[in-house]
């Protein structure tokens, strides 16, 4: 990246406390975790909720569409949760929101593993279904976002993306740690003890899960950003906080969406439709599918870290410029293996490939998003353009490649979805600015501690170089380097 003249004096630098960016990353993984976890349990239990929820106790049509339909209703309602939390979050900081986030994300998991079934209270039973799933879509509503702007205004400018890519670490351990779980207990149990009580074991995990993060949300620091902004005791109101926030952000809001809709569209093509297009065209057994899911899932696991981690190096662009070209190049190699390869190891191959893609897209995501925008508004600019990209773009995939595969008959159709997200990505990232090693919008250079100084003036940190390549008397610290002055 072009260094640019600019000199910065230690005073106007912030320096990153090593511990504080410690509990953040805790703090903020494990919203991740909790929410990525809830949304596979309810996945892959769903025909035993739509035999113990609807009417006729069975898995039919009728009753499954029921359930996918109440899991939808948590997707349509994030878009509020955003308006709701995201704004929220800009006016009275975005620990306390946060910590209202998750504490009402583990109570939905755990009341859905005590909630009555049809059986005892009749068609109260999938109407408070549907209240749990619409509460937890609108705390998912100011989850993801806040976590990605809370993270991306405690990291230094030179680790953003390494810390930032802890939280999809958060997310892809969610999934798997969810489906392992249900996998063990389907494999341990009997069908008929599964069916009566089985299910409900990995939701009321919830509740001790919630108390750990909620103890670690108690536990960090509000974000050195916020608190600047709010010293300054700049009052808003409510419209002029909408027009600063939608309007006066239009162009970062369509980059916003454009590059979530890449991203959104892998995530969960690879997670909640691979599964049952294993099952369903490529006739692979069900533990068989769900087991080579979560083994592509637990390899992008440790690899989204890698890739968050070179973004520090080389940017962000050109990996998620990576990410989209895979899109459109191992889309259709990676569907036509998993169709027709005649082996299990060839099949997974498949979805190794349709996952490759996933790995530089996920990583960079929570790089970029809060990046785009500035201090007073990041919170719930980021909330809004994300929940609206997952509630259009991510909830529906499942279901527009299903009856796309269903309608025409072409059981390629899912790869062309993935293909074309691709191009929007693309596309969209022309647009979008590199943020890698740059401060953040209307905010000071930042560093950890024992980042090194020239004895007065720091050059190129905030004019867009990256620490330890733009001038002399810089070092590469370690991720949490403590040693030493700042």
């Amino acid at each position: 990246m072009p260094h640019q003249p600019g000199t910065w004096t230690r005073e106007e630098i912030a320096v990153v406390d090593a511990g504080a960016a410690r509990r953040s990353i805790e703090g903020t993984a494990i919203g991740n975790f909790m929410e990525a976890y809830d949304f596979t349990l309810f996945s892959l239990v769903a025909t035993i909720l739509a035999q113990k929820f609807y009417p006729g106790e069975n898995s039919g049509t009728g009753n499954l569409i029921a359930t996918f339909g109440t899991m939808t209703a948590g997707f349509v309602v994030r878009p509020l949760g955003g308006v709701i939390f995201g704004p929220l979050g800009d006016r009275i900081g975005r620990k306390p929101v946060l910590v209202v986030t998750i504490s009402l994300m583990a109570v939905c998991a755990a009341a859905t593993g005590v909630l009555p079934v049809y059986h005892t209270i009749g068609l109260w039973a999938p109407i408070l279904l549907t209240v749990i799933r619409v509460a937890q879509g609108l705390s998912s509503g100011g989850e993801y976002a806040g976590a990605m702007t809370f993270i991306a205004e405690h990291a230094p400018d030179h680790k953003r993306g390494m810390m930032a890519g802890f939280l999809p670490v958060g997310t892809l351990a969610g999934f798997v740690v969810g489906a392992t779980l249900v996998t063990g207990l389907q494999t341990a149990l009997p069908s008929a003890d599964m069916l009566a009580w089985g299910w409900r074991v990995p939701f009321l995990l919830a509740a001790p899960l919630g108390l750990i993060a909620v103890y670690l949300r108690s536990r960090i620091d509000e974000t050195p950003d916020y608190e600047e902004m709010h010293a300054r005791h700049e009052e808003t109101s409510a419209r002029k906080q909408f027009r600063q926030t939608v309007v006066e952000q239009w162009k970062p809001l369509l980059i916003c969406l454009g590059v979530e809709l890449a991203v959104t569209d892998t995530s969960y093509m690879v997670s909640g439709y691979v599964p049952t297009y294993l099952k369903k065209t490529a006739g692979v057994a069900d533990t068989a599918a769900l087991v080579m899911v979560l083994v592509v899932l637990a390899i992008l696991t440790v690899g989204v870290l890698l890739v968050a981690m070179l973004s520090d190096r080389i940017g962000v662009k050109p990996l998620m410029w990576t990410g989209c070209g895979l899109l459109i190049a191992v889309s259709i190699p990676a569907f036509t293996l998993m169709r027709f390869g005649g082996t299990y190891p060839a099949k997974f191959g498949g979805v190794l490939l349709v996952g490759l893609p996933m790995l530089f897209l996920s990583s960079l995501e929570p790089a970029i998003l809060p990046a785009l925008f500035p201090t007073n508004v990041r919170y719930g600019a980021v909330s809004i353009g994300f929940n609206i990209a997952v509630s259009a773009f991510g909830g529906t995939t499942p279901l527009l490649a299903e009856s796309l595969v269903t309608g025409t008959g072409n059981a390629m159709m899912p790869a062309y979805m993935l293909m074309f997200a691709g191009v929007i990505g693309a596309v969209t990232l022309i647009f979008a600015p590199e943020v890698a090693g740059k401060p953040l919008l209307g905010s000071r250079p930042s560093l950890h501690r024992g980042s090194g100084g020239t004895g007065g003036k720091t050059p190129g940190v905030g004019a867009g170089a990256l620490p330890g390549r733009g001038g002399a008397g810089y070092t590469q610290p370690g991720p949490f380097d403590d040693s030493g002055g700042g």
